[in-house]
């Protein structure tokens, strides 16, 4: 069976990527089989649900290997086939997603995720096999992979900068998963809706910083890269900050004093 293919990937940001996604569901219609995509940032799934999961012939269900994992593999099925069981998409159980091990000496060479995942790339492994990789203090990190890929680098040395890395399979219950934010809905007046100001009130952090972050590019908005401190946000919008999570816009009120109440939602 053939999808309408230019109907599909029409204005895509990834016009690449969403094409290789369309291959995929046309195979899956022709096998009966389900199937995995690779790891995916959070934008191209967002883009790849909204266009493909209108398909009445396909489901499909995300898993990067934990709750809240940003990058993550789709499995496609046919919509007329039992739903899936979903203690199957449990981390560690039947999710083609395993653990990695990044060991190293990082006591003065401080370490951040971009560091890994391109000292892994450079190792070997391809950026559409790598999920979520995280710091685990001055002793390297951890991450999740595709079994193919984890089993690429299994035993592998390389470095990051001056300082050696060795990696090590595991299976994803062993790893020390990032630590889960439990969702608080809460509001700030401001005297604007500029997106300095309500990431400061989000994040808790000062408007410097959040300056700064965005000079880092650590900061995003719907999960697009931001150069603007002065964006004007509206309802809906969603703010990422590595490693500080996610703040949503839920409500912009004018309050009597011609200030801005913002209603937020931080996970």
């Amino acid at each position: 069976m053939k999808l309408p293919r230019d109907e599909l990937l029409q204005g895509s940001r990834d016009p690449r990527q969403l094409a290789l996604l369309v291959d995929l569901a046309e195979q899956v219609l022709r096998t009966w089989e389900p199937a995995w995509s690779d790891f995916l940032d959070a934008p191209m799934q967002e883009e790849a649900l909204a266009r493909l999961g209108s398909l009445s012939e396909l489901r499909w269900l995300r898993h990067g290997g934990y709750p809240g994992a940003e990058r993550c593999r789709l499995l496609c099925q046919r919509s007329d086939q039992d739903a899936p069981d979903e203690a199957l998409l449990q981390p560690g159980l039947h999710v083609p997603v395993q653990g990695l091990l990044i060991e190293g000496n990082f006591l003065f060479d401080p370490l951040r995720p971009e560091d890994l995942r391109l000292a892994l790339q450079e190792m070997g492994a391809s950026a559409c096999d790598l999920g979520d990789l995280w710091v685990r203090g001055d002793r390297g990190g951890q991450g999740l992979c595709t079994p193919q890929c984890a089993q690429a680098l299994d035993g592998g040395i390389g470095a990051v900068r001056d300082v050696p890395i060795r990696c090590e399979a595991m299976a994803v219950d062993q790893l020390q998963l990032p630590a889960q934010r439990l969702a608080k809905v809460f509001a700030s007046v401001e005297a604007s809706c500029r997106l300095d100001a309500i990431a400061s009130a989000g994040f808790g952090i000062s408007r410097g910083k959040v300056v700064a972050q965005i000079k880092a590019g650590r900061l995003r908005m719907n999960w697009e890269a931001i150069r603007q401190a002065s964006r004007e946000l509206a309802v809906g919008d969603c703010l990422q900050l590595q490693d500080r999570g996610t703040v949503e816009v839920l409500s912009l009120t004018r309050t009597k004093r011609d200030r801005w109440r913002v209603e937020m939602r931080r996970s």
